[in-house]
Parts: structure tokens; sequence; C-alpha cells
């Protein structure tokens, strides 16, 4: 489809997340239609950007999608389709396909979203990855549990977060969760469990080249907060350290090989505790979650969502200039509250940029013009946010709106 003067951009995400994304495309010109679920109709969405909000039922099927949006098109040009959420990609990608519009088609999208096909391209290309096997074949699997040391974890192919895993500590215990997920089973796959630290890089790509990226320190492992309860803590690494020079080179290899052309991504990596390899995790096609985005922009001044949107309207035939940045460093905390409206006005500390408002949520987004300082004050407030606030509650085996 050409693209018209005042390209229309249609977004589909079932959370409430990318307003500023949304603004942008409306700064840039476009035209924007958003697509969401009907309990979240009413959200917080920028209505002076958006031309018109479409509601879905929760979980619609995909080709009851397709009937909704190509009635959408009928009266009005669809130029790009953005998935808000990485939950949303498949049916975003289904729908560039069925309506020809330009964009990351579904084998693409697979290495930016099913675990056992980014993992298979990445070990392909040279990547370091953890062992891992396809749950399918048990005479396979068998040999897999004999050959590779246990624990193992069970993962879900698409999901994030944490859901839907299951650490495996003896291949006893594998069979039956394997039975509880009868014909689901293949959608699974089983993966060495390698001790480490966990972290992330979050970049901008445009024509296939990294030309932004940050690399961060997670503190606690996002599955064991997930899984065992916990407060959230990541922060940007010294970016003259050997830790943030490894995993920027790791993160282009990465990027690299899964071919993504244009947009922004979020990849998790891991060095081992015993000997400090690292390894890919996974990449997300999408601006991190927990205020990661937050976090990035208050250490160089560089909002990705906005970011995204301009790459995204651009679509290869522009040149894409980043803006200047700062070179700055962030942190973020966060932690479930057992208060509805938690009290952190004890927290003086003139690092902090943001206060969390979210509700049953405590945290913060510090800024320093210092790794370590930012460092140090994420870890006395992870102290004090466990007798303050910290509540827990089970991981879901599904996504929540």
């Amino acid at each position: 489809m050409a693209i018209t003067e005042a390209p229309t951009i249609l977004c589909i995400t079932s959370y409430e997340k990318g307003q500023e994304f949304m603004r942008a495309c409306k700064e840039e010109g476009c035209r924007v239609l958003l697509v969401t679920v009907e309990k979240l109709l009413q959200a917080d969405w920028p209505r002076e950007a958006i031309e018109e909000v479409f509601a879905t039922p929760a979980e619609i099927p995909l080709q009851q999608l397709i009937y909704a949006v190509s009635y959408i098109a009928r009266s009005r040009p669809i130029d790009r389709i953005v998935a808000l959420d990485e939950f949303d990609m498949e049916n975003a990608a289904a729908l560039r396909e069925h309506l020809r519009v330009p964009g990351m088609g579904l084998t693409t999208m697979r290495y930016f979203r099913d675990k056992l096909a980014m993992r298979g391209r990445a070990r392909e290309s040279g990547i370091p990855v953890p062992d891992f096997i396809h749950v399918l074949n048990y005479d396979a699997l068998r040999e897999f549990m004999e050959r590779v040391r246990p624990p193992w974890l069970l993962k879900p192919r698409s999901q994030a977060s944490g859901i839907g895993m299951k650490k495996i500590e003896e291949a006893s215990q594998l069979w039956p969760w394997l039975e509880q997920l009868a014909d689901q089973q293949s959608f699974y796959l089983l993966e060495q469990f390698i001790p480490g630290d966990v972290f992330h890089v979050d970049s901008v790509v445009s024509e296939r080249k990294v030309v932004f990226a940050e690399a961060h320190a997670y503190g606690k492992p996002p599955f064991e907060v997930a899984h065992h309860g916990g407060v959230f803590t990541t922060r940007t690494l010294a970016r003259a350290g050997a830790d943030a020079k490894a995993l920027l080179k790791l993160n282009r290899e990465v990027i690299e090989a899964l071919g993504l052309l244009r947009g922004v991504t979020h990849a998790e990596f891991l060095r081992a505790h015993d000997g400090g390899k690292f390894y890919f995790i996974e990449v997300a096609a999408r601006v991190g979650g927990a205020y990661i985005s937050d976090v990035v922009e208050a250490a160089t001044g560089v909002n990705l969502w906005r970011e995204w949107a301009r790459i995204e309207v651009g679509g290869g035939k522009r040149a894409y200039v980043l803006p200047k940045t700062r070179r700055e460093y962030a942190g973020v905390i966060l932690s479930l509250a057992r208060q509805e409206r938690p009290d952190t006005s004890g927290y003086t500390d003139p690092e902090i940029v943001t206060r969390v408002g979210k509700y049953h949520h405590a945290g913060f987004v510090l800024k320093s013009g210092k790794a370590e300082r930012v460092r140090e004050l994420l870890d006395a407030y992870m102290l004090r946010f466990r007798d303050d606030f910290m509540a827990s509650q089970p991981v879901p085996d599904r996504p929540t709106a």
C-alpha cells in the first residue's frame, strides 16, 4: 500500500502502554488509530494524539481480528501496523501479511518472540546460548537430561517475565508437568539452568544497524523475583567497564543474526557464576517494561518510544538521526506493596527523579552522574523496601492486562 501524505498508523495493544509512541507519531504528522481490549477502552490514552479508538474482546481469535481490522480498512487507509506490547506481536505480523502492509512478517517476528526459534538461530550463528531442546520427542528429551546436568528450566516459547516457567530439579519432575501440558507440550522448550547474573541491553535499530544501545544489570534475576518474591532493580552499567563492552558487542551480533530491519529491542543476557562466560537468553522487538524506558531516558535523554515512532514513520525512506545523548547513569527500584497507596515521603535523596504512582506498587527512578552512586542507593533501598512495602503474589501462568 502506498504511503499517503499523512500516513495512518494502526497501534495494537492489550496493555496500557505506548502513549509516548502515539504522541510522537502524531507529531510526525501521522493519523493514529488504536485497537485495544474492551476493559482498556477508558484507560489513560493520549486522546489528543489518537483519531479513533476501537475495542475488541479480550483474547479475540486471530481470524476475528483480521475481520475487524479489514473492516476498519474499508474506509481508512492503513500504512503501518505496530504492536505496542510483546503479546500482540503475532497478531500484528499476521495482519501485516494479510493486508500487505510493510513491516516485520511472521518469519522474522518469530526470532523476536519464539524462544526456540531465537535460540536456534543464535546457536547457528555461533552466539553462545544455554543448551536447550524442543519439548517434542521423548527419547531426545531423555538423552538431553542424561547429557546436561540438572537443574533445567521448562519454558513456554512465547511468554515473557517468567510467566509459565518451571524449574526442574531432576528428570522425574519433568514428566508430570508434561502430562499436565498435554497437547501444549510442543509449545515449550527445556533449557539448561546456568546460575549467574542477568543483564539487559536496550537498543534502537535503523536499517539493520544498532544506532543506540545501553547495557544494564538487574539486581536479582527477573525469574527469581517473579517466582520467589523480592524487589526488582536494574541500573545502567559503567560504560567503560568490561561487562558493558562485552554485552554491547554480543547484542550487536544477536540483532544482526536475527535480522531486525528497524525498531527497538530489549535483549537479555546471562554471565555465568562459574567462569564468567556470557550467554544470550532472549530478545524482543519492543520497549522494555518495568520502567526500563524511564531509566534509559533519565540516563541518556533518549526516549525509546519516541525514537521507535520516528523510525517507524520514516520507514527507511528518510535517514534516521539519533538525538543528542547524555552520559549519566540511572536505575529503577520497584516492588509490589502491601499498601494501596504506599507513602514514600521518607525517601528524600535528590537522585530520585520519578516516583511510581501505580496502585499497590512502590518504586523510584534514580539518576546520578556516577554509576556507583546509583548502585549504592538501589542496594540501600532494597533493604528498606522489604520492611516498608514489599508484598508478593504467585506468578501467573498466563499474562494479565
